[in-house]
């Protein structure tokens, strides 16, 4: 049996790890994250402001995403489009065809919402930065599968189960992979092989792959 769309896994549906895994894993989760929001504070500041003088509105922009088990939660990132850019999307029937019909994100340079700044921090990832505080509330892990909308849960089909038992990550093996240049259902196949492997040393791995495809840019956009 899985997770039916909107609905939290049971106790007894949950696949669990290992304490020790586990323990590692979050104590280097709040380790990290904390640092990074220390020392990366000074260009947090400097984003919130150029991001803030383009229109006035909030740099910050939290999205509602599934968690682990199906619980749901607003992940956070710097704002990289315009305000109100969900309610643009969805008034717009052939912009919102073309961002399902595209894995759920549009074409690189065929999405009217994203402003300048917007698209120099999707490039060079900056726009991710505030997931640290999810890691930091214990909502998501430094890695693991990507947090994915509601209407992707039918993607992943009666491996949602499976999926949905990782904390999801700010990195991942799909990032390291090839981020958006990857679509379903390619990356089920890719976000499940990151389940099937999960353990310290193999976060490590895909946590330093990551960061050699952020600074080749693949897929950020």
């Amino acid at each position: 049996m899985h997770k039916q769309a909107g609905k939290v896994l049971s106790p007894r549906e949950r696949v669990y790890v290992s304490h020790t895994y586990a323990f590692g894993k979050r104590l280097t989760d709040i380790v990290i994250s904390l640092l990074a929001l220390i020392v990366l504070s000074p260009l947090i500041l400097v984003l919130s402001v150029l991001i803030f003088i383009q229109d006035g509105h909030s740099p910050f922009y939290k999205q509602v995403r599934i968690g682990q088990y199906g619980k749901k939660f607003g992940m956070y990132k710097f704002r990289s489009m315009i305000f109100n850019a969900d309610q643009v999307l969805k008034n717009d029937p052939e912009l919102y065809k073309k961002y399902i019909a595209n894995s759920f994100k549009l074409p690189e340079g065929e999405d009217p919402r994203v402003t300048k700044v917007g698209a120099f921090i999707r490039k060079t990832s900056l726009d991710e930065i505030p997931q640290f505080i999810n890691v930091l509330m214990g909502q998501m892990s430094l890695v693991g599968p990507r947090p994915i909308v509601e209407k992707e849960e039918a993607e992943y089909g009666n491996r949602l189960r499976k999926f949905l038992s990782a904390k999801p990550g700010a990195l991942g093996l799909w990032q390291a992979s090839g981020r958006a240049n990857i679509g379903y259902p390619e990356r089920c196949d890719i976000e499940l092989e990151y389940v099937d492997n999960a353990s310290y040393w193999y976060d490590v791995k895909v946590f330093f792959a990551c960061c050699i495809s952020i600074l080749k840019k693949d897929g950020a956009f």
